[in-house]
């Protein structure tokens, strides 16, 4: 399965009070990586829908949300009715992911299913045939800026293997410490989605940086293109 070398710049990293201007910043990105934490599922608490109602409307880039919160079966709809491109829930968190899934996708988004750094993903196998994307955490959720945990890239490559031999049909993405040193790896393992948070809009040009994160992952990946 080939794909093109997607790159979402997470806005946990950007600046809060100019949310609009950093989106418009990263004009290049295939999708925009918005982080909503609850404070219970996760530590820390971020944003919530109506941010996510608000950038609808002042960027034409893919929202990619990720919800890391509990109930994500009571409140994930809301964000595919909100004009989401792809909506992903923890398996840790969801009571019923195959409902879910169904859900979120008669609302107009992709599904998408996302396993902790300490989650295997061999149970969850069967289950991701509902869903679109499969977002492997690197670092714990809940803070940015976190350092990149090398060994989730087994679950990656695990993945990457039935959706090679057409066992599956899942978009993977790859979220925590993402930037010029690691992303190569996270590339060769077989990620078709990168998360970098810091890497972007921590950068003097976040344009320039998400074309070069871009080559570095496209040189390496025999199953990306471009």
């Amino acid at each position: 399965m080939t794909s093109h070398t997607l790159i979402a710049p997470s806005l946990l990293a950007a600046d809060f009070a100019r949310l609009g201007d950093e989106a418009n910043s990263v004009p290049s990105a295939d999708w925009l990586h918005v982080d909503v934490m609850d404070g219970h599922f996760v530590p820390n608490l971020t944003i919530g829908l109506p941010v996510v109602q608000s950038l609808r409307a002042v960027t034409t880039l893919p929202l990619d949300c990720h919800l890391m919160i509990e109930d994500p079966d009571r409140w994930a709809t809301g964000y595919a009715e909100a004009g989401a491109h792809n909506v992903t829930v923890h398996v840790e968190a969801a009571s019923d992911p195959v409902k879910l899934a169904a859900d979120i996708r008669a609302a107009g988004a992709m599904a998408g299913l996302s396993v902790k750094p300490n989650t295997p993903v061999e149970p969850y196998l069967e289950l991701l045939r509902h869903y679109d994307t499969l977002l492997v955490m690197s670092v714990e959720p809940g803070f940015g800026g976190q350092e990149f945990i090398a060994g989730v890239l087994d679950k990656v490559r695990s993945v990457r293997r039935l959706v090679d031999s057409g066992e599956l049909r899942v978009l993977i993405e790859i979220d925590g410490g993402i930037n010029a040193d690691t992303i190569e790896a996270a590339a060769e393992a077989g990620v078709d989605c990168f998360v970098a948070g810091s890497a972007v809009f921590g950068a003097n040009d976040p344009a320039a940086a998400v074309e070069s994160l871009r080559k570095r992952a496209a040189r390496v990946a025999t199953h990306l293109v471009g």
